[in-house]
């Protein structure tokens, strides 16, 4: 791991991001455990978008999600004696889930804190795949505040969704399957929440292609990311209102340092837009991802302009689909 300055303030402390040596790290510590997902190509999309697509299919991942590689990562960096007391994460689904499978291939106890309105069947495979399931309010306040009274009362070891530079490490594993066996990307494009995959994403490309460019695909209703970049320092207190359930957390700080350093570019598409991409992709590849995967898509179909005739890279983060909430999806969209 390295020191990098925070730059979201001069006088901020130092914030601790991850290089290229610990994603390469990463990919063999987790090796045993995850899946080398495919890459996926579609003619009609390629035509519709103006450019050729690649897309990396982490809703084949184990758990559904692109987030079993960083919870991997951390949970088999332990100690020992560390990982004998558990883990404890904070997450309204796929990283809580990722968490507890990571957990169980270790044989090591999980805790995850979620909020209560959490999607139901997110909250569901976090239970399934064997973890204490601890209920708090909708707030990153509420969620930090439950995951410091369950480290207290059990000593485990906390493993942020995506600030984490194990589970940033971890997540760039992504990209760098994906640049190893298509490389010589024009652009590389990945859905933004927190920053996890995104970071990694950066890190690994930087390293690896250096002239690949970088981009993140956020919700108009949940652009922290955007404004932070606009800003020059990290927007805090943004309450996101997004059907991508999987892309609300606010842009952490050792993220942001990444997005800076790397020179990533930020696009916006709203909820309306992710719904007609995410339409699009399963009649054109009948495959099912989640409208926060389904965003890095729409991201490009609504700036043909800046990847015309280009090869692009896309990252398709998870396909946990609350089948329940399709009408309203569609309703809403």
């Amino acid at each position: 791991m390295s020191t990098a300055p925070d730059l979201t303030q001069t006088t901020a402390p130092a914030v601790t991001t991850p290089g290229f040596d610990d994603v390469l790290a990463a990919a063999a510590r987790i090796a045993p455990h995850a899946h080398c997902t495919p890459v996926l190509r579609s003619r009609s999309l390629d035509a519709l978008a103006g450019c050729e697509l690649h897309f990396k299919a982490e809703h084949l991942q184990r758990v559904g999600a692109f987030k079993f590689r960083g919870a991997c990562n951390a949970v088999w960096s332990l100690a020992e004696a560390d990982a004998a007391r558990g883990v404890v994460t904070h997450s309204s689904g796929n990283h809580g889930a990722a968490l507890a499978l990571a957990a169980r291939t270790r044989g090591i106890p999980c805790h995850v804190v979620v909020p209560d309105n959490a999607v139901a069947a997110k909250v569901a495979a976090i239970g399934a795949y064997g973890a204490t399931l601890h209920y708090c309010a909708p707030t990153i306040a509420a969620r930090e505040a439950a995951c410091a009274k369950v480290q207290a009362e059990t000593g485990a070891e906390l493993v942020h969704p995506y600030t984490d530079p194990r589970v940033i490490a971890g997540q760039g594993t992504a990209a760098l399957e994906l640049l190893g066996r298509d490389g010589g990307f024009d652009a590389l494009v990945t859905p933004l929440g927190g920053g996890g995959l995104l970071g990694g994403s950066a890190i690994t490309a930087a390293a690896m292609s250096a002239g690949t460019r970088v981009f993140g695909a956020e919700p108009t209703g949940a652009a922290d990311a955007f404004q932070s970049l606009q800003r020059g320092e990290r927007v805090t207190e943004l309450v996101p209102d997004t059907i991508c359930d999987g892309l609300r957390g606010l842009l952490g700080a050792p993220n942001f340092a990444l997005l800076r350093q790397h020179r990533v570019e930020v696009l916006l598409a709203d909820d309306a837009a992710t719904m007609q991409a995410l339409q699009l992709f399963w009649q054109r590849t009948k495959q099912l991802i989640e409208p926060s995967s389904a965003i890095a898509l729409a991201a490009v179909l609504g700036n043909r302009e800046r990847f015309a005739g280009q090869r692009v890279g896309v990252i398709l983060s998870g396909g946990n689909v609350d089948l329940e909430a399709l009408g309203k999806w569609f309703a809403r969209g």
